[in-house]
């Protein structure tokens, strides 16, 4: 073995092997975190699926009290609905009143127009 050449080669192997070595124990560091992490979610999600019964009342009970008001509001819709219609009922009366009404002045003015004598002649 020269000792130039040879103990290169042994330093580079060396090198190239303990950087591998480090590369792959920096690989199973992560992984054996990733395992810790995705254990602990785990554990979290198991305590979410305990607590998910215990909502199921409240959130039932909000929903009814949410579907009684909106009810409640789709009955004030339709009473303000026939409301409406009567108010136009009543507007269309009005006017049929007033157009009576026009008529007759119109009339009475025409008739009373005729009967005066013209102060011209």
């Amino acid at each position: 073995m020269s000792l130039s050449s040879d103990w290169l080669s042994v330093v580079w192997s060396i090198g190239v092997g303990l950087g591998v070595f480090l590369i792959g124990l920096g690989i199973f560091v992560l992984c054996v975190r990733a395992g810790g992490l995705i254990g602990r979610l785990g554990k979290t999600l198991d305590e979410v699926d305990r607590q998910i019964p215990a909502l199921g009342t409240p959130i039932a009970t909000t929903l009814t009290h949410v579907g009684g008001i909106a009810d409640t509001a789709d009955a004030t819709i339709a009473r303000l609905g026939a409301a409406v219609a009567q108010l136009e009922g009543v507007a269309a009366s009005a006017t049929r009143t007033a157009n009576t009404v026009g008529t007759v002045v119109t009339a009475i003015a025409s008739n009373i127009r005729k009967d005066k004598p013209d102060p011209a002649i």
